[in-house]
């Protein structure tokens, strides 16, 4: 079964797999699983998504495509973001040494905050 018969099955109603066979295999896998967020979306939005994607994020190339405006095309991406949860990866990089120095010379930081900042183990 695919993601569009599914969510056309659940009508747009959550759910959660329970079981998951991988294919070409005799493994299954049993218990509570979130489908991915993308999969969640209702199937025109997952068209949108991916054309957005392979239109390499060009707005002018989803103009084209769905014959639609610009103010359009960025109201559906913001529906669409707003149903999708982003994960900061690195929130706060570790500062190189550039950096300190630079925050140093600017007076944002004070010396022996720089060195104990170029001090730390990356």
């Amino acid at each position: 079964m695919e993601w569009q018969e599914l969510t056309d099955l659940t009508r747009g109603q959550p759910f959660v797999v329970e079981r998951v066979r991988l294919a070409g295999s005799d493994i299954a896998i049993e218990g509570r699983f979130e489908p991915p967020q993308l999969a969640q979306l209702g199937p025109d939005d997952q068209v949108f998504v991916a054309a957005f994607v392979r239109s390499h994020g060009s707005i002018k190339e989803m103009e084209r495509i769905f014959g639609v405006s610009y103010p359009t095309i960025k109201s559906r991406l913001n529906r669409i973001a707003e149903q999708l949860d982003f994960v900061e990866t690195d929130p706060e990089p570790a500062a190189g040494a550039a950096d300190v120095v630079d925050r140093l010379q600017r007076g944002e930081i004070s010396v022996q905050e720089a060195l104990s900042q170029l001090d730390r183990p990356r």
